[in-house]
């Protein structure tokens, strides 16, 4: 059987330790509950459909591999007493602002935008003083559009603070009488998220490992920290490839992934962002990142990735595309002028005339139909199927 989401992972450890309990209350017939069933019911217990087991496209092999990928691991435990700490004492006197605890979480360099945003609102719920159920969600309200308007262009930043709220308000603690009890059950609700948030990144990694084989050759575009983690999944793996990194001007992202890659000793080519047609036929696979993952199953990316999705697509080669479940967005993008000029004008390093117009954009939309799966922590879904996730990510 497929289940179309292996961040059942947590819930199923729990199910497992309670059937050992209890061998009688086994269900052969029932599949663990999803992250979008969860959002709905802390303790769901529902059948994956007949739909789903024929559009998801993961196997109970991949789903084995992300168990051991998402095990305790020694980081996860630092982030939350950190938060923690910082929340529980604070600076002396100070007021609490979610901007600066944002701020804080973001100077850790593996942690993604989006997820600092969680923790920071997880710790909106702990320094709350509000004495009501509702004063309490118009405050976590508040925070989250205030993170969102730090960047207006960032779509996983403003997705995950929508999850966020989603996850943590969607719970039964709302009926609950007593308010410290809720709250507690609010703040527990919250922390869950963040550990899913930050394992995200190693399920998506081991999903994806029987993808990439020996001698294999995979183009990259841009630096994306989830991509990084596939990559360094395979090495681990001792698996055999070797990897073309754009340079990713205009800030030159590629050449901190090359950067990166090289450290882990995988044979790595740095191209100009010009030589991708030049370069494909020497190409396997294609895997990008990306900053979200919108309602039509395509992606907003790094600007470039469309013309790398149409030369391949063109070539007839495979193009893989790993982002968390973070970055699940209710847009719908209709062109490339849908995409939100960027906060500043791109930098070309050079001096500019003072006639010459400067593209602001820093984002482009590529299509599904120029996708060949998306690897996330719901699974290994097709583009088609992400329209479905979403409806149940945010219903």
């Amino acid at each position: 059987m497929w289940w179309r989401s292996p961040s059942f992972i947590l819930d199923r450890q729990q199910q497992n330790d309670t059937a050992s309990r209890n061998p009688e209350s086994i269900s052969l017939s029932s599949p663990p509950p999803s992250m979008a069933d969860t959002l709905q019911n802390p303790n769901p217990n529902t059948s994956t459909s007949a739909y789903y087991q024929t559009r998801a496209v993961v196997t109970s092999d991949w789903l084995a591999q992300a168990q051991a990928a998402v095990g305790r691991h020694p980081d996860d435990d630092l982030p939350v007493n950190d938060e923690r700490t910082k929340s529980a004492a604070g600076d002396a006197g100070k007021p609490f602002s979610v901007i600066d605890e944002f701020n804080s979480w973001r100077k850790q360099p593996d942690l993604a935008e989006a997820v600092a945003a969680i923790r920071a609102l997880a710790a909106v719920i702990r320094a709350s003083q509000a004495t009501t159920m509702m004063e309490l969600e118009i405050e976590l309200k508040k925070a989250s559009d205030s993170l969102k308007s730090w960047d207006t262009t960032s779509i996983s930043l403003t997705a995950g603070c929508d999850l966020f709220i989603r996850y943590v308000t969607r719970t039964s603690a709302l009926e609950y009488e007593d308010f410290n009890s809720a709250k507690s059950r609010l703040i527990e609700r919250a922390e869950k998220f963040g550990e899913i948030s930050c394992k995200a990144r190693r399920i998506i990694a081991m999903l994806s490992q029987d993808f990439i084989f020996d001698g294999c050759t995979i183009l990259v575009h841009g630096f994306s920290r989830v991509v990084l983690e596939v990559l360094k999944t395979a090495a681990q793996n001792k698996k055999l490839f070797r990897v073309f990194c754009t340079e990713g001007r205009p800030d030159g992202t590629g050449l901190r992934l090359s950067t990166e890659l090289a450290k882990l000793d995988v044979p790595v080519k740095l191209l100009i962002d010009s030589a991708v047609a030049y370069s494909m036929d020497e190409v396997d696979m294609v895997f990008v990142g990306a900053d979200g993952v919108v309602e039509s199953g395509g992606i907003i990316n790094m600007m470039g990735t469309y013309q790398v999705a149409l030369v391949a697509h063109t070539m007839n080669k495979p193009v893989y595309v790993a982002a968390e479940s973070y970055k699940f967005a209710r847009l719908y993008p209709l062109d490339q002028k849908d995409m939100a000029p960027a906060l500043r004008p791109i930098d070309f390093g050079v001096p500019i005339p003072s006639k010459v117009e400067v593209e602001t954009s820093n984002l482009d939309y590529t299509p599904p139909q120029y996708l060949t799966l998306l690897f996330t922590d719901l699974g290994v879904l097709t583009p088609s199927v992400v329209s479905d996730e979403l409806i149940q990510l945010y219903l």
